[in-house]
């Protein structure tokens, strides 16, 4: 195995700097495509099943492309890079069209397409940072994505705030009309996509296989096209055969999790119209400012996590940090205030900094350097399989049982929230001798 240096803070910082432009394109996905859906003539009730794309694409592009790039090298290009950049020029061009939509099935194909780009660059990338770091710096590193996940999906949402507030004040909601205000959002998404990609892509190198691993991907590239097609679907069924104890615990957190943030997106605009009283373009611009707080706190905090997951374990912070999201899904639909209800997003952006940089850190302990890709794409089946029965059972549970109410909506997956709260903490860490510190170079450049 090749001795990996340690880098500098600097050097992790720009490592993940194009998860700011993949994570920007999240935020548009969170905040502005269902109320497009809405604007162009969607039913709250049809708003699962129109979001079917994302965990479709998710199960399917991210462990493919993790296996597939276990495989590749290009002494030009490297391992997980050429995967970024297609995975951007496709988000890019299709951020680009959204708001362009004129019907409602074409809005809904441009989200698939969309999500196969996100997926395509967003996957390699959590390979990349594992690839990349010495077990020591791993914690830094996932919180350091989990920071620019924050940054990403606060800019995201700004823009939109910004924007209504500049452009829409005035303007009268038309069926079947996007209005132009939210344009503006896309259009700087598609730029920061690429520009931000292509900035880690040409600021860090990747690091060399080792001769093994390069006779392996050399081997691969000799077999025949049936065979080397097949191959990844081969070996992610074997990664999930002997895919370790912990990883199978952390999927059962997973499943209630992510159900309930998919509930969150989905229904914090209908929310805002039920309880504020407002129309679809300042229920969306309200639900930008949710966002756009917790993203906020998630910027504050995702690095001041490290030492506190280092001090009291990453299991508890973990936990402590989902039963404080349950709080405040349990406490937004009774605050009628739209700017009392920005608190609670507080312990949401606390949440959000743990989800999106605990697991990754425990998981990338534990598997193989050699299927970290296979691995970590396994890792995000976990995140979409959630997502996609969400997609399938929200709608009727919506209509029939919770009473098309999105006030039920937002308490049933608080209740999903702190379920996953318990199961978190029947996970088991694996100590390692980097537990009681982490660490970063101080000076020096890059490789």
């Amino acid at each position: 195995m090749i001795k990996k240096p340690s880098l500098t803070f600097w050097q992790i910082f720009n490592m993940n700097v194009g998860f700011l432009g993949i994570q920007y394109s999240f935020g548009l996905q969170q905040t502005a495509i269902n109320p497009i859906f809405l604007y162009l003539g969607a039913l709250g009730d049809m708003l699962p099943i129109l979001n079917l794309g994302r965990p479709v694409t998710g199960l399917l592009i991210q462990p493919l492309i993790g296996a597939i790039s276990d495989k590749t090298w290009s002494p030009r290009w490297g391992r997980r890079k050429p995967y970024f950049l297609i995975g951007a020029l496709m988000g890019s061009l299709c951020l680009f069209v959204f708001p362009h939509s004129p019907v409602l099935w074409l809005a809904v194909g441009l989200l698939w397409i969309l999500d196969v780009g996100n997926n395509m660059a967003m996957e390699p990338y959590r390979a990349f940072v594992g690839d990349k770091l010495p077990e020591k710096q791993l914690s830094l590193g996932y919180q350091m994505q989990s920071l620019f996940v924050g940054a990403g999906i606060l800019l995201a949402n700004g823009s939109i705030v910004l924007f209504q507030y500049l452009f829409g004040g005035e303007s009268v909601e038309q069926a079947g009309t996007i209005p132009q205000w939210l344009y503006y959002s896309f259009f700087i998404g598609a730029f920061l996509y690429l520009t931000t990609i292509l900035w880690s892509v040409l600021k860090i190198p990747e690091i060399p296989p080792s001769n093994q691993e390069l006779a392996e991907i050399n081997k691969n590239k000799l077999l025949p096209i049936g065979k080397k097609t097949a191959k990844p679907f081969y070996e992610i069924v074997e990664a999930i055969k002997d895919m370790p104890k912990f990883m199978r615990k952390i999927g059962a957190v997973y499943l209630f999790q992510w159900y309930a943030l998919f509930i969150y997106w989905q229904f914090t605009t209908p929310l805002f119209k039920q309880t504020l009283g407002f129309t679809t373009s300042e229920a969306v611009s309200q639900a930008a400012k949710m966002s756009l707080t917790y993203n906020i706190v998630t910027m504050l905090v995702a690095l001041a996590l490290v030492p506190l997951t280092l001090h009291f374990g990453k299991k508890k912070v973990y936990a402590l940090s989902l039963i404080g999201t349950a709080f405040a899904l349990f406490s937004i639909p009774y605050i009628t205030n739209p700017t009392l209800v920005l608190v609670p997003m507080v312990l949401f952006g606390i949440g959000w900094a743990a989800i999106m940089g605990i697991p990754y850190t425990m998981v990338s302990k534990i598997v193989p350097q050699e299927r970290r890709g296979v691995y970590m794409g396994i890792l995000n089946m976990m995140i979409v399989i959630p997502m996609f029965i969400q997609t399938l059972t929200f709608g009727p549970i919506y209509k029939y049982l919770l009473g098309d109410n999105a006030v039920n909506a937002m308490l049933f997956a608080g209740v999903f929230f702190a379920i996953s709260a318990l199961l978190a903490m029947r996970l088991k860490e694996t100590k390692s001798i980097y537990d009681t510190k982490y660490t970063f170079v101080t000076t020096g450049g890059g490789h």
